[in-house]
């Protein structure tokens, strides 16, 4: 067995995750994700709290779980469960260790109201907006540099050159 967790051990994680390239660090330098705030607040005509409940889990953080999903294929209860799983994924949220992650239904309800409100395509249009702007595209988990992105190469089989 292990010994506990040293209290710099989680930065010196992170720091191996920067090195190594983490794609989700350079999405997040690159898209300013607080001007999703406004148009989230819109669509989703939250009330004020005055009425008590549980406190909602930040929309903006919401809408990053939704990208996740998207560039990594993920499913509501893949989503819950690779955010509790993956360092990657906590810090790209903003979250921490100790933090409480929306489980699947929350995550399911946020899309599903964004949904009804008609602002998801044009949320994801601002979203892949930054991306282009920065010189990037999102590809199936990466996001690639599309400055270096070359067209395919047609490989012509004999048969097809006549051959």
């Amino acid at each position: 067995m292990r010994g506990q967790a040293g209290f710099w051990d989680i930065d010196e994680r992170y720091v191996r995750l920067s090195e190594a390239g983490d794609p989700l660090e350079k999405l997040n330098a690159v898209v300013p994700w607080e001007v999703f705030r406004k148009p989230l607040a819109k669509a989703l005509k939250r009330s004020d709290g005055a009425k008590g409940g549980r406190p909602p889990f930040d929309t903006v953080m919401m809408f990053k779980i939704m990208v996740l999903q998207a560039l990594y294929s993920l499913s509501d209860d893949q989503a819950e469960f690779q955010i509790q799983d993956r360092l990657s994924f906590m810090r790209f949220l903003g979250l921490g260790l100790g933090d409480k992650v929306p489980d699947a239904k929350t995550i399911w309800l946020f899309r599903e109201h964004l949904t009804q409100a008609r602002a998801v395509e044009n949320l994801f249009a601002r979203f892949d907006k930054h991306l282009s702007k920065a010189g990037y595209l999102a590809m199936g988990g990466q996001i690639v540099d599309a400055t270096i992105v070359a067209a395919p190469k047609q490989r012509n089989s004999d048969a097809e050159k006549g051959r």
